[in-house]
């Protein structure tokens, strides 16, 4: 009985984990390498572990740094059921369809400045038909139900509070006589946010596999966050220019839309244009509200009030690239809301590029920014960067606006952790290394947690954990 870390192990991105029960292998996700293109041109690389000898996957949630290689792992032999919660099951359609999608223009494009260099051309990750045979193969749970899905492993989701249908996954293992429970957090919420309960508590574990992707900083506080929004607004609007929210469409785009309607009057968002640039976030929005006993009790109040997001009267939902196209015709008095999250494709890079350069727009940074990414650029504090091949004077104003990220900060890592009954031995992964290494710190000090940070093909032997 062992565990085999493959991924998101010393970074972020690229979650993958392998749990060895007797003759049986049994994947933690199969995420994407994000960040820069020489760290995504590694999705390309084999799996190192036999796709055709996994016998099933776990994955925790939709996000494409979890999911976004399941397509690839069927393409190259996988033929095993996936399990997942009921809503991460329906997101999976649309977020891994669009990444296929996407991945192919890539590619097309790519191919075609090959040619032009006499360059051998590439295929693509994997196609959409891959995609459709991924979909048949995910099983949905529900939140709480204990499962056998091999014989010796049985697994239960708890809610993890990070999107819609994010899970904790508790495994329980037998071999022989030797049993042992493991959790996996996935990624893990804040406490006290919109829509979504808080993190659940999970009590009992032998090993925990624990995120630390802020394990090393602290998050402002909501209150805080909802003013400095309102600043940014105003300043915008006194200035005359538009505003940038790049969002991953699953999770991000829906909080900020609820947040947009909740404070509709307080910011004077009658005086803008709001839209929401992305297809594939506004078919997550229409599966958002198909899971109202998932929501917490202030997004169910509402709800009920109004039966639907929060009003935003002036909301435009853009589809199509020419609709897109019109929104860059407005100087001033729009509030974009696009994707991809970390401004490494999708539309927001075309609303940068005609944005980035002017001093009297905003571009508001709502998540996690891999290393190497555009959006990580920006936040680091480049004055000029690299947009489809063309070089771009940053002068807009780059907001970081923490307190609205999808991931609990050290302290809530902390307070997770600190629910268990014992305190079970701990690794931390889906983190940079420094983040890493200061929660560790924090941990051992503060809760004496016997702690130790994942490194890529370590192997842990579960047998030698004490029960």
């Amino acid at each position: 009985m062992k565990l085999e870390f493959f991924g998101a192990a010393g970074e972020v991105t690229g979650s993958c984990h392998i749990l060895h029960v007797g003759p049986y292998k049994l994947l933690l996700d199969c995420g994407m390498i994000q960040g820069s293109r020489k760290d995504e041109d590694r999705n390309h690389d084999e799996f190192p572990f036999a796709a055709d000898q996994i016998d099933a996957v776990v994955l925790s949630h939709t996000h494409l740094d979890h999911s976004g290689r399941l397509p690839l792992l069927v393409k190259r032999g996988f033929n095993g059921p996936i399990y997942a919660q009921n809503a991460t099951k329906d997101l999976c359609r649309v977020l891994l369809l669009d990444a296929a999608d996407l991945n192919e223009r890539d590619t097309e494009a790519e191919n075609r400045r090959r040619l032009r260099k006499g360059l051998l051309t590439i295929e693509p990750l994997y196609l959409r038909e891959h995609v459709k045979q991924t979909l048949a193969k995910i099983n949905g749970f529900a939140y709480r139900k204990r499962e056998e899905i091999l014989p010796g492993v049985s697994i239960r989701f708890h809610d993890a509070g990070h999107i819609m249908g994010s899970a904790i996954v508790e495994v329980t293992l037998s071999e022989g006589t030797l049993q042992r429970t493991l959790v996996f957090s996935g990624d893990l919420g804040q406490y006290d946010t919109p829509i979504l309960h808080d993190p659940s508590v999970v009590e009992d574990a032998d090993v925990v596999l624990m995120e630390s992707t802020y394990g090393g900083r602290a998050h402002r506080d909501r209150n805080s966050t909802i003013r400095e929004i309102g600043d940014i607004i105003k300043n915008a609007a006194h200035e005359h220019g538009n505003i940038l929210i790049p969002a991953f469409a699953i999770g991000r785009s829906q909080d900020i839309l609820y947040m947009l309607g909740k404070h509709y009057k307080q910011w004077k968002l009658e005086n803008w244009r709001v839209f929401l640039d992305s297809p594939m976030a506004i078919e997550v929005s229409k599966i958002y509200w198909d899971y109202p006993h998932l929501y917490d009790e202030e997004a169910t109040k509402l709800r009920r009030r109004i039966n639907e997001m929060p009003e935003l009267a002036n909301l435009h939902l853009t589809r199509t690239v020419q609709e897109s196209r019109v929104i860059n015709r407005l100087k001033s008095g729009a509030i974009v809301i696009a994707g991809s999250g970390m401004c490494n494709g999708g539309r927001i890079v075309h609303h940068l590029k005609h944005n980035l350069w002017r001093r009297e727009c905003h571009v508001i940074i709502v998540g996690y920014q891999a290393r190497g990414s555009l959006g990580r650029q920006l936040v680091d504090g480049r004055r000029h960067v690299r947009i489809r091949g063309e070089t771009i004077k940053v002068a807009a104003k780059i907001h970081t606006v923490g307190g609205l990220s999808a991931h609990g900060d050290q302290q809530d890592l902390c307070r997770w952790y600190g629910g268990f009954n014992n305190r079970p031995r701990l690794i931390l992964v889906h983190g940079e290394t420094a983040s890493a290494r200061a929660l560790a710190t924090k941990l051992e000090r503060d809760l004496r947690a016997p702690v130790s940070v994942a490194r890529p093909g370590q192997t842990v032997d579960l047998a030698r954990i004490a029960h």
